[in-house]
């Protein structure tokens, strides 16, 4: 007889245990999703043909596995993309050159293809930019300044003759990895604009999940290596994450992966419900029975059953599905996770002020780290795909904000927030408001999930 897996939601996560089970298994997966949207947090929103990334996405796994899962479904490109093809440095055509697969697509001819793109993010800070991560070189020395190299270098040394026992807050990760002053000059104040609360409230695996091995001294050894040894492959084996040069990504965004994948499991027999709210997960005997969920266009509430039950959807909600089935205990842990909400502010630009200021800006995103305004980071599209923007000719501009459903930034009217978006990148010498041309603001719930220390009732 026919068994079905029910998956909740269709993000990364949903579709490729959906996909798994349609082309491996019997299994029927049908998948819910409370948007009428493929993607999750990992879609792509088009604005009048220009396409936003919601928080940047570069496809990059040390695991073989997944690098080869991602390029099963779009192949890694055989030929330029556009604006590959229009540079006007021979040398850095030479080099792209080098990174195209044998018999891979030509993006100026089909969309579904995998592009190998740059890896370039930088610090905007004291209206300077800074590498990313910090590299000691002589931008670095001349703008900060005598004192505050010879302070960054002093509190490392220290730290490293005395270090740190028993780290348990991120603020204590940073600085056993980077000394006190390096950590406050760059870590602190974004760390803590992205997360809302201070570094010490955060717990220290945060910091050894999303920076893993990477430290002040691991930072100069590969700077040092980088001269001598270039690593042009995809995979980049023996290099940090952190330090990455270079990254898969889609041609038309993140959202097409997963829109092919989605096609893909309808093709083969899958179901897709779109604005499926999940409302209730019934359990008996230990084992769940059915799931309940509202259709968000007609109101009506539906039951279905299965075999085999996935969840992708924030784990408070699906605790909370559960209602009575689950202890007092669980419910209190689940409450106390606390999430971060965010809001994207597209800007299309005729001139780009920073392309005038300091030459052709590459990088794909930039940490904003000025201390009078609220923008997190600022994404450019253009580096991450040509194919993101419409008009060749345009900078399209994605600024990001973190927040908190119902706080100061998230209950702004939205073209109140487009007008404050602008004037923050007008102040710190990033646009000039007069070339803005057009504008759209996206705001998504439950983008992050924070880590906070450890305490008896919180642990996760």
């Amino acid at each position: 007889m026919q068994k079905y897996a029910i998956i909740i939601g269709a993000g990364p996560a949903g579709l490729t245990a959906a996909y798994e089970l349609i082309t491996r298994t019997d299994i029927k997966p049908i998948v819910l999703e409370m948007s009428d949207k493929i993607g999750g947090i990992s879609r792509t929103e088009v604005y009048k043909g220009n396409r936003i990334d919601i928080g940047g996405h570069r496809f990059f796994s040390k695991s073989e596995v997944v690098m080869k899962w991602w390029q099963n479904i779009l192949p890694v490109q055989g030929a330029l993309s556009s604006d590959e093809i229009n540079t006007s440095s021979e040398k850095l055509k030479s080099r792209l050159l080098e990174k195209l697969v044998t018999g891979g697509p030509d993006p100026e001819k089909v969309d579904k293809v995998m592009l190998i793109r740059s890896r370039l993010s930088r610090i905007f800070f004291l209206r300077k930019f800074f590498d990313y991560p910090i590299a000691i070189n002589w931008n670095t020395l001349s703008s900060l300044g005598f004192l505050k190299i010879v302070k960054i270098g002093w509190t490392y040394v220290l730290v490293r003759l005395f270090p740190i026992k028993n780290i348990t807050t991120l603020e204590e990760f940073f600085i056993s990895r980077f000394g006190k002053e390096l950590y406050q000059t760059f870590f602190k104040d974004y760390t803590e604009k992205v997360w809302g609360v201070p570094c010490s409230e955060i717990d220290a695996d945060w910091g050894a999940q999303r920076i893993k091995k990477l430290s002040m001294s691991r930072t100069i050894l590969h700077i040092i290596k980088s001269i001598f040894i270039k690593n042009k492959s995809i995979e980049q084996k023996n290099i940090d994450t952190s330090l990455i040069e270079q990254f898969m990504y889609p041609k038309l965004g993140p959202g097409q992966m997963w829109e092919t994948v989605t096609d893909i499991i309808k093709k083969a027999g899958g179901d897709v419900i779109f604005n499926a709210e999940v409302n209730q997960i019934k359990t008996a005997n230990n084992t769940i029975d059915y799931v309940s969920y509202s259709d968000k266009i007609t109101g009506t509430v539906k039951e279905i059953k299965g075999d085999y039950f996935f969840s992708t959807m924030p784990v408070k909600h699906l605790i909370r599905s559960m209602k009575a089935d689950v202890s007092s205990e669980i419910l209190d842990v689940a409450e106390g996770l606390k999430y971060r909400d965010f809001i994207t502010v597209g800007l299309l630009l005729d001139k780009f002020k920073l392309n005038k200021s300091e030459g052709e800006v590459r990088d794909n995103w930039i940490y904003i780290q000025e201390k009078e305004v609220k923008i997190g980071r600022l994404q450019v599209f253009n580096n991450w795909s040509p194919y993101l923007v419409a008009d060749d000719n345009k900078t399209w501009l994605g600024l990001e904000y973190f927040c908190d459903e119902g706080d100061d930034l998230w209950i702004k009217d939205n073209d109140e927030f487009i007008r404050f978006a602008i004037e923050e990148l007008d102040r710190i010498n990033i646009i000039n408001s007069e070339d803005v041309v057009d504008s759209t603001i996206i705001k998504c719930q439950k983008r992050i999930q924070l880590i906070l220390e450890r305490t008896p009732n919180l642990i996760v």
